[in-house]
């Protein structure tokens, strides 16, 4: 008898087994709305064939092993020789493997790549967040490469290479490279150009020695890292690899490994430069401006990553309640838990939909996408990245106490949340950075009000909202100390003039009521229950 206590009810099922893509409807809308149509069969074939690996018992055990063994430092061999090496689980392997056979490096070169990247890296983030990070910095590093034309062909083809060739060899002995990055110092953290690394020219005028000590370097394994440093003109831009052609290992000191919140499964580095032979990028002095648009672009995956944490919080919130009985009900259809769902399911939306107009900006070449892109990806990645943790917690606790309970995953979650916000510039940068953009770049500005005019007069809250912005942004004085009340208004309109556009009514209306209306709370859960909450909660559902 005593067997019978161990009848298991009441808990709803693994949510595997099913295409994490064609679940998502918000996502696979904004696939079909920035793509040529004659494209969609393809793209959807194979954003398809990763949402089914996304979703399937498998790769989620690689994810969660790769997390549950972290990297491991080895600076020495057993002879006392210097290797400068990490260890990862084969599962990190796996995964970072996969990610690259996806595309999620090979944006630039194929059409409509950034649009299907981005898809693939929302769905790719709710596996492991952590592997995404060499992925991200490779693929951002092409605009930077591409300053100077002879280091982007011999360098890019192996950047957006979609095959995975790992070990440190020569770079031109490789079928695919890995990128890096190092800017931060212990000194200076954001503001790079208190860095002290020096670089020191060689005679031939493009190659240099560089000395210092980079504070955060992740993926330290990758095949080459752009890194900031002080030149004799001043702050620049320069390549360091790795590994050297003749096959010997470019001076790369790895000091230690950081104990990091989240991102378990990837390594951050601390690294000292000694002599450490590097190519220069672009002009001396011009090093921030040289890598820029590698910041631009790891930013706007700060904020793809954070809609893929958000969505993946959200499909697990939707699925335990879809199967959980409290209170002689399933908890999905009682009131008070339907409207913390779609208040859930809102948030979580309006974040994908932003991410991938951005994304689809950077397929466009007109003038007015490039300038939208400079005011909104600051705005998007403040705010998105500052939604992911109150939405992960509250996903969380959607489950009770099994969503504290490593099993469940969204404590995973939950610590990996607000990495995002921190990386590539915390909140108050991207404050500053979108009121630089204002007050020097005014064809952003215009650029944005263009596209945020296009649902003028479509809903009265998103009208009032907008018209409250312009008043805001007529008053600059003291404006630096509003700058993140005004940077959460643009992406807060931005986001209600999109779905307003392209959502079903009943997430529009409940976004525009809640979130420019004034009719929401603080905490989720405060929705007007005058809405059609039970259509939002059924949009965002897994599974059904």
């Amino acid at each position: 008898m005593a067997g019978t206590t161990h009848t298991v009810t009441n808990q709803p099922p693994p949510l595997t087994g099913y295409d994490v893509y064609g679940a998502d409807r918000a996502l696979k809308e904004a696939v079909e709305r920035h793509l040529d149509p004659a494209m969609l069969d393809d793209v959807h074939g194979e954003l398809a064939a990763l949402g089914r690996a996304c979703g399937s018992a498998q790769v989620q055990e690689w994810g969660a092993q790769a997390n549950e063994n972290p990297p491991r430092l080895r600076t020495h061999d057993r002879y006392g020789h210097r290797v400068d090496e990490v260890e990862f689980h084969p599962a990190w392997h796996r995964l970072l493997g996969k990610g690259v056979s996806a595309g999620l490096t090979a944006a630039w070169g194929r059409p409509g790549g950034h649009v299907r990247r981005a898809a693939a890296f929302v769905l790719w983030t709710q596996v492991d967040a952590g592997n995404c990070c060499p992925l991200s910095m490779t693929h951002a590093a092409v605009p930077a490469l591409r300053t100077d034309p002879d280091l982007a062909a011999e360098w890019e083809p192996r950047l957006t290479s979609m095959v995975y060739d790992r070990g440190l060899r020569p770079a031109h002995l490789k079928a695919g490279a890995l990128f890096g990055m190092g800017m931060t110092e212990k000194q200076g953290g954001s503001d790079v150009r208190a860095n002290t690394t020096s670089a020191r020219p060689l005679p031939d005028g493009e190659t240099y020695e560089l000395t210092g000590h980079k504070w955060f370097c992740s993926a330290p394994m990758s095949d080459g890292f752009l890194v900031l440093a002080q030149a004799p003109g001043g702050l620049t831009c320069f390549l360091v690899p790795r590994v050297l052609e003749d096959g010997t290992r470019n001076t790369f000191l790895l000091q230690r490994l950081k104990d990091k919140l989240g991102n378990r499964s990837n390594a951050s580095a601390e690294v000292e430069f000694d002599h450490t032979w590097a190519r220069r990028v672009g002009d001396e002095g011009r090093g921030v401006r040289t890598i820029i648009e590698m910041v631009a672009a790891t930013r706007l995956d700060c904020v793809l990553g954070s809609a893929g944490l958000m969505r993946q919080a959200v499909a697990q919130a939707i699925h335990h309640c879809t199967h959980r009985e409290a209170f002689g009900g399933k908890l999905v259809d009682k009131p008070l838990m339907r409207n913390v769902l779609a208040d859930l399911a809102l948030e979580s939306e309006a974040a994908t939909t932003l991410a991938l107009r951005l994304a689809a900006a950077y397929d466009n070449d007109d003038e007015q996408e490039r300038a939208l892109l400079r005011i909104a990806v600051p705005a998007a990645k403040y705010w998105i990245t500052k939604r992911c943790t109150p939405l992960t917690v509250e996903a969380a606790e959607c489950l009770g106490g099994n969503g504290y309970v490593e099993e469940s995953g969204l404590p995973r979650l939950v610590r990996e949340s607000p990495l995002n916000s921190v990386w590539e510039g915390a909140g108050n940068i991207q404050a500053l950075d979108v009121l630089r953009v204002l007050q020097r770049e005014p064809h952003a500005l215009n650029a944005y009000l263009l596209e945020i005019g296009r649902t003028r007069g479509a809903d009265h809250r998103l009208d009032a909202a907008t018209k409250s912005l312009f008043t805001e942004l007529a008053d600059l004085e003291g404006i630096e100390g509003r700058a993140r009340h005004l940077t959460e208004r643009l992406a807060l309109v931005l986001q209600g003039s999109l779905l307003v556009r392209h959502a079903p009514a009943e997430v529009a209306d409940a976004f525009c009521a809640s979130r420019l209306g004034g009719d929401g709370g603080a905490a989720f859960g405060t929705l007007p229950t005058t809405l059609d909450l039970a259509s939002v909660v059924d949009r965002a559902r897994p599974v059904e």
